[in-house]
C-alpha cells in the first residue's frame, strides 16, 4: 500500500488534509452497537477524497488500484452496521459533492448515489407530485446510495416491500476497480450483485427508482393497554386494501412513557403506542377501520391536534430512530433486527415477548415481503454482556424468528450467515485485488469461515 503515492496522482482533487475531518469521514453509526464499538472505534482512514463526478471515481480507483491502496465508499454514514468502516484504513471516498438529481419521469427518477433522501423527495414532489416509494427514518441525513448498498427498507416498506423485493430499484450504474476500470450498468437479476454489498465489489454512480404519487401524509399516534392487539390492529390495517398507508410501527411499553420526550405527557407506563401515516383520501377508511375496534384510542393526528408541542414527524420514532431515541436517555440500550416471517409473525412476536421482556422490548415495523403482511423487530435491547446478547440472539433463532444481526460488520453475519454467489462471483470479475470495503466480505477473505465465532477481520488496523 504506497499512500503517498496515490495521494500525489490524486492531488487535484477534493482531499481532505484535516486529522479531524479525516475520523470525522472514517466513522458511521457502529455505536449504536457496543458489541462494534468496542471492535470498530480505533478504525480510520489514511485520507479522504470527494469526487464530483463519474470520471473522477474513475480516477480515484484507477490510481488507488494501482498503488494497492483499499477504498471505502462512503454518502453520509448513517449506517449503523459498521458498513463505510475503512478496517484497513487507506482511502475513504465520499460522495458528497455527486448529489444531483438528473431527471425525473413519470414513475421514475435517475440521481446520483450523494444525494440526500429528503432532497430527492423535495425535486420529485415539486416537478412532478411525485415521491419515493420508501425511504430511511434518517431521510434527512442519509443518501439514496447508501440507502441502496447498505440498507434494505424503511418508511414505505409496509406498502413496497423491501428494496430487494422485485421493481423496487431499476437500475445502477456501477463502476469497477480494476487496472483500468470499468462502467456498468444493471438490471433485473444483475441488481442483486451490487445491491445491499456494501460497496464491496463496486461503486453505484447513477440509480433510477421507482416513484409513487406524493401525498400529505396523515400521521398519528394510537394507543393501548394491549400489545397484541396493537400488533394485530396493524396487521389487519396493512391488509386493508382500499386503505393506503406509509407507516405501520408498534411500540411495547414502557417506550413511549420513556423515550419519547414529546409524546410521553399524553401515554402512561403501561400504553403500548402505535404510529401511523395514512394517506389523506384514505382517512375515511381508516376512520371506520379504527372505529370497529375496541380498547384503540387515537391521541395524535397531524392534521388536527391540540398538542401544545407537536411531535415532529412520526416516521421519526419508528425505525432505528427508536433506538437513537432510547439511546439518548439510556446508554446501555442497544437493538436487534429480526424477521418475523408469516405466516408465524404473531405467534413468534408473542413467545419472545413472553420470554424476554422487559430486558428486550418489542418494537415492530410492518412491511410486506412477498406480497404478505409480516413484521420487522427492531427490539430494544437492554446490554448487559455480549455473552447474554448471544444468548438473546440465539433463543430468536431457536425459535424460527430470523436475525439480521447489526453487531457485525461482515455482510454474511449482517444478514443469512450464507454466501451471496452473485456477489462474491461479481467482486471477483470487479475488484481483483480484493480492495473495495475490504473485510466486509467473509466469502472472500476466508471460503471455510464456519459462522461459530464472531469474525475478526486479520488486517483491521488504525491507519498508520
Amino acid at each position: 500500500m504506497n499512500i503517498d503515492a496515490a495521494k500525489a496522482a490524486l492531488a487535484h482533487l477534493d482531499i481532505e488534509e484535516k486529522e479531524t475531518n479525516i475520523r470525522a469521514s472514517s466513522r458511521d453509526f457502529f455505536w449504536y452497537s457496543p458489541v462494534l464499538k468496542d471492535r470498530l472505534d480505533h478504525v480510520v482512514a489514511d485520507f479522504v477524497v470527494r469526487p464530483r463526478n463519474e470520471a473522477e471515481v474513475i480516477e480515484v480507483l484507477r490510481a488507488c488500484y494501482a498503488h494497492d491502496v483499499p477504498v471505502t465508499t462512503r454518502g453520509a454514514g448513517t449506517g449503523n452496521y459498521g458498513q463505510a468502516m475503512p478496517l484497513e484504513g487507506g482511502c475513504v471516498m465520499h460522495l458528497r459533492h455527486m448529489d444531483q438529481v438528473k431527471k425525473v419521469h413519470p414513475g421514475r427518477v435517475i440521481v446520483e448515489p450523494g444525494c440526500l433522501l429528503k432532497d430527492l423527495d423535495a425535486v420529485c414532489k415539486e416537478q412532478s407530485g411525485q415521491e419515493i416509494r420508501m425511504f430511511s427514518s434518517t431521510w434527512a441525513t442519509a443518501t439514496i446510495g447508501g440507502f441502496i448498498a447498505g440498507g434494505s427498507g424503511g418508511v414505505g416498506s409496509c406498502t413496497w416491500g423491501s428494496l430487494r423485493d422485485l421493481g423496487n430499484i431499476i437500475r445502477l450504474r456501477v463502476v469497477t476497480m480494476e487496472e483500468e476500470p470499468r462502467v456498468l450498468e444493471f438490471r433485473g437479476e444483475e441488481l442483486a450483485r451490487v445491491s445491499h454489498a456494501y460497496g464491496t465489489n463496486g461503486i453505484i454512480t447513477e440509480i433510477e427508482m421507482p416513484l409513487a404519487p406524493a401525498y400529505d401524509w396523515t400521521e398519528m399516534f394510537v394507543r393501548t393497554k394491549d400489545f397484541m392487539a396493537a400488533a394485530r390492529f396493524a396487521e389487519e390495517l396493512a391488509n386493508q386494501d382500499g386503505i393506503l398507508i406509509k407507516l405501520a410501527t408498534v411500540f411495547e411499553a414502557p417506550t413511549a412513557k420513556d423515550y419519547f420526550q414529546r409524546v410521553a405527557p399524553h401515554v402512561d407506563a403501561d400504553d403500548h403506542l402505535i404510529a401511523l401515516m395514512v394517506a389523506p383520501h384514505s382517512m375515511d377508511g381508516f376512520e371506520t377501520f379504527l372505529g370497529r375496534q375496541t380498547g384503540l384510542d387515537l391521541i395524535y393526528r397531524s392534521d388536527n391536534h391540540n398538542w401544545e408541542r407537536a411531535p415532529g414527524s412520526v416516521f421519526e420514532y419508528g425505525w432505528n430512530h427508536t433506538t437513537l431515541r432510547a439511546l439518548k436517555v439510556d446508554p446501555s440500550i442497544t437493538y436487534l433486527q429480526v424477521r418475523y416471517g408469516y405466516p408465524q409473525h404473531l405467534d413468534l412476536i408473542a413467545q419472545m415477548r413472553d420470554a424476554l421482556s422487559p430486558e428486550v422490548l418489542q418494537h415492530l415495523e410492518v412491511l410486506k415481503e412477498g406480497g404478505k403482511v409480516m413484521f420487522a423487530g427492531l427490539s430494544l435491547v437492554k446490554f448487559t454482556t455480549e455473552e447474554r446478547l448471544d444468548e438473546i440472539v440465539k433463543m430468536h433463532e431457536d425459535a424460527g424468528a430470523m436475525i439480521f444481526n447489526p453487531h457485525r460488520y461482515t455482510l454474511e453475519e449482517g444478514g443469512r450467515q450464507t454466501v451471496d454467489d452473485r456477489q462474491l462471483t461479481f467482486k471477483r470479475e470487479a475488484d481483483p485485488k480484493g480492495l473495495l470495503n475490504p473485510g466486509k466480505m467473509i466469502a472472500w477473505d476466508d471460503p471455510d469461515f464456519d459462522f461459530s465465532t464472531m469474525y475478526a477481520y486479520p488486517k483491521m488496523q488504525a491507519a498508520e
